[in-house]
């Protein structure tokens, strides 16, 4: 019968759900010590010290009332006091002591809360960097993000205040139950019945409340994102020459009255719910006091075991309300940390070879593309179709194409920040697959289109481009007078030292063609075999780019070079020329050839031509 009514089942998936969140709290408590282990221990000390020192006042105020009691009747007031004066001692030492341990435990929870906030964010980071670029393109990623980073800062060291509180209210609970036991068993009972409703309350709340978030991630992203908007530096102009603040800001506003409605809803059908159960409790616990106080008039309870019980129900009811309240508590925190998980369990695709065989240095047949099909992971479109090109030692080629005819995804390609849906990739016949992405990455430099913006010091700003040059080294500086920015460093305040942009204190902004030109050092400043630039010249005028490539066909020697430009005025110079449409190569060969051919080439290189006639 059992088995009909699928009892089996429901264990199987109760326990499946018992093991989950107790795999996830272990997580989180490993988080927890890699982070702090010797605040730890001495917090695990402080929770049995405050959860048992409660027990010993307890305890002594009954001694306390029940020698009032029986002495007021048949001994004098000095004797009394007497034989009070060593209880009462005692009593305000456990007090004092009481007092010091939660001001010491406050401190403690403090600078552990610190330690591992700082910890998580250092593993979100962590994390974050090794996320395929893939990830990138999707909106569910940034969702996953986004929970993430909300809960990663603080969740671990809530569940670790909720361990510590439900820790110490269990063994204040234990206590309090182990005194009503020796009254009256019924009373220990009754006061367990008693906070049931409210835990079944709090469960379905915290329920409620990671559905709604987990469903809502994406509307709390687009407010984010308006008041981004309306506070970053890069959309300031337009945001000021379009009037578009008071649009953007009507926005965020009625995004965010969204949100606040609907966390409002949960939260007052949660107040009703919580009033009831409460009420159900207080019920319970006032039809204990009237039992204990009949008992006591009936002679079956002494005063002190009267003012015993009631403390001890109270504390107890307390204790046990702590227990529940922090037990539903690491219920809905297991629930948050599982977006911290689905974060943390992201699996890369471009993997690092089990076995990796070395990176050819120096290269001797180059690199070949062998019938390469790409597409990004949420589209059925290929983003390139059937690639074959080769790459040769020494030798210059251009990729030629109007935007959206895949150069930059070839280009991502030949970096490994993605892998080939189809065909392969080889250096010197060895797929790319088999080298280690971190040696192949070691001998390319590549400057793409949306170059970064680092808001440190010019110096670092090109260091960057190869971390294993010594600050103030002859290679910064000769890197720099390659693209051109030394002259730009020159003028600036402290030279090489200061610091770029406005974001920081005597910072300098520069313009869109000096920041290609420090970006243009980061690239040359790495000692490769490879080095690929992407539109690296957008921001100069023709005089300076053909500067530019003069001295580039100079200064890469035994270099491999792949040049991607709009401008074929700097594209002739290339050795050898690919021209791509729609993701697919329609013409290769060199400048004259391709002119004379007649083809897509020609047409583009005439029409950019007649502009300067």
């Amino acid at each position: 019968m059992l088995n009909q009514l699928g009892l089996p089942t429901l264990i199987h998936k109760l326990s499946n759900k018992l093991r989950k969140q107790l795999t996830s709290i272990q997580r989180a408590n490993r988080f927890v010590w890699q982070a702090t282990p010797r605040w730890t221990v001495v917090n695990i000390a402080l929770v049995l010290l405050q959860g048992l020192l409660p027990l010993g006042v307890l305890y002594l105020t009954k001694l306390i009332v029940d020698q009032l009691s029986v002495g007021m009747t048949t001994q004098p007031p000095d004797r009394i006091w007497v034989q009070l004066l060593p209880l009462l001692l005692i009593s305000g030492g456990i007090t004092l002591m009481i007092t010091a341990s939660q001001v010491v435990a406050d401190l403690v929870r403090t600078a552990q809360g610190e330690k591992v906030t700082d910890h998580m964010q250092g593993v979100l980071y962590a994390k974050a960097i090794e996320v395929d670029l893939e990830h990138y393109e999707s909106s569910r990623y940034y969702d996953i993000l986004e929970r993430a980073r909300q809960e990663a800062p603080y969740r671990p060291t809530q569940i670790l205040a909720h361990l510590t509180q439900f820790g110490q209210s269990s063994v204040s609970l234990l206590a309090m139950v182990g005194l009503l036991l020796s009254l009256h068993w019924g009373i220990a009972g009754i006061l367990f019945v008693s906070a049931i409703p409210a835990m079944m309350v709090r469960v379905r709340y915290a329920n409620r409340l990671y559905q709604w978030d987990r469903q809502n991630t994406a509307l709390e992203r687009q407010a984010y994102y308006r008041g981004w908007l309306l506070s970053n530096g890069r959309n300031a102009k337009e945001v000021r020459l379009f009037n578009l603040g008071h649009y953007f800001l009507q926005q965020f506003h009625t995004i965010r009255q969204k949100i606040y409605r609907d966390r409002l809803s949960i939260a007052v059908r949660w107040s009703i719910e919580s009033l009831l159960a409460k009420g159900m409790a207080s019920v319970f616990v006032f039809a204990v006091y009237g039992f204990i106080v009949y008992q006591t008039v009936h002679g079956v309870m002494r005063l002190g075991d009267l003012v015993l019980c009631h403390q001890a129900l109270r504390r107890g009811q307390d204790a046990l309300n702590g227990v529940i309240s922090n037990m539903t508590a690491l219920y809905e925190d297991n629930l948050f940390l599982q977006n911290l998980s689905e974060f943390l369990e992201l699996q890369p695709r471009v993997v690092e070879p089990i076995v990796p065989q070395p990176m050819p240095t120096p290269m001797r047949s180059g690199i070949v593309f062998k019938n390469v099909d790409f597409q990004y992971g949420e589209t059925s479109r290929k983003a390139l179709r059937q690639i074959n090109l080769r790459i040769k030692p020494g030798e210059t080629i251009a990729l030629v194409g109007e935007n959206g005819s895949g150069k930059t995804t070839l280009i991502k390609l030949l970096c490994r920040l993605y892998d080939p849906t189809s065909g392969c990739i080889t250096v010197d016949g060895v797929d790319l697959k088999k080298v280690s992405v971190v040696d192949l990455r070691r001998q390319i430099s590549v400057i793409f289109q949306d170059y970064a913006k680092y808001y440190l010091t010019a110096q670092d700003n090109i260091r960057l481009g190869n971390l294993e040059s010594e600050p103030d080294s002859s290679q910064i500086t000769q890197a720099a007078h390659h693209s051109g920015a030394h002259e730009v460093i020159q003028t600036l305040p402290q030279q090489y030292d200061t610091v770029l942009g406005k974001w920081f204190e005597n910072g300098e902004e520069l313009s869109i063609g000096q920041w290609q030109k420090i970006a243009l050092a980061r690239a040359f400043v790495r000692d490769s075999q490879l080095i690929i630039l992407d539109e690296p010249s957008s921001a100069m005028d023709p005089k300076a780019e053909s500067e530019l490539f003069q001295h580039f066909r100079r200064l890469i020697k035994d270099q491999a070079a792949v040049l991607i430009s709009h401008r074929l005025s700097t594209v002739k110079m290339a050795d050898y020329i690919y021209v791509m449409e729609h993701g697919k190569i329609v013409e290769h060969g060199k400048h004259a050839d391709l002119i004379e051919l007649g083809g897509t080439y020609a047409h583009l290189f005439e029409t950019q031509a007649q502009h300067y006639r």
